[in-house]
């Protein structure tokens, strides 16, 4: 399982201000400490970034590359000309830099598509169209169907797209996380050796804070068994960064187990496996959603 760090990003209140003040410290300390917990990319999100992104991004790009040469970077803004802008500063990595994202939607990938292709990037395919998000796995499967083949008629394999089938908030849209499950499922008859990826927090935004990683670690383990290949993920959840490394086999057998049908016996779990095994009924739907979950 890759991971890529997602704390490089406009919304935190410490970084934001390093960015806006283009202050370089807390920045490459950041850098410094995904590096240290193993993260395998480092994704500098800026959002929109429509006033300074195509300034703002390369600064970054170049800032970041200092301290970490070695890790490769996700460019995550829906600012076109900031992606293009940090492409042409871009010094190379062991693995070529991540476009996060190109919706799909004619507007933005029939500019994006051939940016990737023109600097050799690898790019997030996400599953946005122009009815936003799709309802279903098939809503999904045809998105993807759309983008992998306007890019690889640019020249962009599969091995190089990333297809991102969008994680809902578990309190919200609890029946699309297991649509995004059988969508995974799916993925490699749609688009053949396609990576796939996903902004794993999602599925936590909305529940209080204690319960985050469980529900992120949880999600992470159920989309790892159909197929998921990288999650965007906290760099500060040693549990998640252990089980993504393999050092949790106990937490992904009993969840592997539970989604093969093998229901457990709870009075025979230590309580952190019950908090498990009482997460993947939540996701699954088999229990009713609230916040106090673990405590029934």
């Amino acid at each position: 399982m890759y991971l890529i760090g997602e704390s490089l990003n406009v919304i935190s209140k410490k970084i934001g201000t390093a960015f806006k003040e283009r202050d370089a410290k807390p920045i490459q300390e950041e850098a410094l400490f995904q590096k240290g917990k193993g993260m395998d990319y480092i994704d500098i999100n800026l959002g929109p970034a429509k006033k300074d992104g195509h300034e703002l991004m390369p600064w970054l790009v170049q800032t970041v590359q200092e301290v970490v040469p070695d890790v490769p970077l996700a460019l995550d803004t829906s600012n076109i000309d900031a992606i293009e802008a940090a492409l042409k500063v871009y010094k190379e990595t062991p693995r070529p830099p991540l476009i996060n994202s190109i919706m799909v939607r004619p507007e933005r990938y029939e500019r994006m598509v051939p940016l990737a292709a023109e600097h050799n990037a690898d790019f997030v395919a996400l599953m946005w169209g122009p009815e936003g998000l799709p309802r279903d796995e098939n809503e999904r499967a045809a998105l993807c169907v759309e983008l992998v083949y306007f890019a690889n008629e640019a020249g962009i394999p599969n091995d190089k797209i990333w297809v991102d089938g969008i994680v809902t908030p578990l309190n919200i849209q609890q029946p699309q996380l297991v649509s995004l499950m059988t969508f995974q499922e799916m993925l490699p008859e749609i688009a053949p050796q396609a990576k796939s990826i996903c902004g794993l927090s999602n599925i936590s935004n909305g529940p209080p804070d204690h319960l985050r990683p469980i529900l992120n670690q949880t999600y992470m383990v159920m989309l790892e068994k159909y197929g998921i290949y990288s999650v965007i993920a906290d760099p500060l959840d040693d549990t998640l960064i252990d089980i993504a490394k393999g050092k949790r086999q106990d937490i992904v057998d009993l969840i592997y187990g539970m989604l093969d049908g093998n229901e457990p016996d709870m009075g025979s779990l230590s309580e952190e496996m019950q908090n498990y095994a009482k997460t993947v009924n939540v996701i699954l739907g088999k229990t009713l959603y609230s916040d106090s979950w673990l405590e029934l």
